[in-house]
């Protein structure tokens, strides 16, 4: 079972989405599993104050390291993976996704305000991830970016697992266009080379759209 901590000021917010569908059905099927944990519960004062002001001055307040440590340090076992939702991480992509995917364990923790204490990050080797160039009001929506695209790659999740090895990013490449029923849409039909039976043929072309796609939307991807 692949067993998921989310460490949040908001826990009202899970499961939320991952609730629904494939995810649903796999989290009953014992799949996977999900804990969510307030930080706010282990805070020290009758106030239930997690953040500060930060020294040296600054807009936003801070959250505490002595808050979070408790948090983690009461749930958490040793050696378990920590990442923590950040504009100033690594790049999360596809190859993250699946190596986060062949873990047991995984624990998100999710920032507010200015961000955390840089002590406890460094002190509980805590990884940084970013889900792209923008920056978001709280860790939470990037913890259901990161969990969507890990889970539905864990054994038994999708209905077709083959259908993951033609998807975005899985040779370097972005997917090529997809076409159903009806054939004929608004004067618009479906490429001839897709009715035409010839599987080696359809190879080709879906490898020139995806290549081609590729160079004019992500040049980056294409270099």
């Amino acid at each position: 079972m692949f067993e998921v901590k989310i460490f949040t000021l908001y826990p009202d917010l899970y499961p939320g989405p991952l609730m629904t569908g494939i995810y649903k059905k796999a989290l009953e099927s014992k799949i996977w599993d999900l804990k969510v944990i307030n930080i706010r519960d282990y805070a020290a004062d009758k106030h239930s104050s997690v953040d500060d002001t930060p020294f040296g001055g600054g807009s936003g307040m801070v959250l505490r390291p002595d808050v979070v440590a408790s948090a983690l340090d009461k749930n958490l076992q040793s050696n378990e993976t920590t990442i923590y939702l950040s504009p100033k991480g690594k790049q999360f992509n596809q190859e993250v996704a699946k190596k986060l995917s062949k873990q047991k364990k995984l624990n998100l923790l999710c920032g507010h305000f200015e961000g955390i204490d840089q002590r406890l990050l460094e002190t509980r080797n805590i990884q940084e991830y970013s889900i792209g160039d923008f920056v978001l009001s709280g860790g939470e929506s990037a913890a259901f970016v990161m969990l969507d695209a890990i889970i539905r790659l864990l054994p038994g999740v999708l209905g077709n697992e083959k259908s993951i090895e033609e998807e975005s990013f899985e040779n370097g490449l972005l997917e090529y266009p997809q076409y159903t029923k009806p054939q004929i849409w608004e004067e618009k039909t479906v490429p001839d080379v897709l009715l035409s039976g010839d599987h080696a043929k359809i190879k080709d072309w879906r490898l020139s759209q995806s290549e081609a796609i590729t160079r004019d939307r992500r040049p980056d991807l294409w270099q």
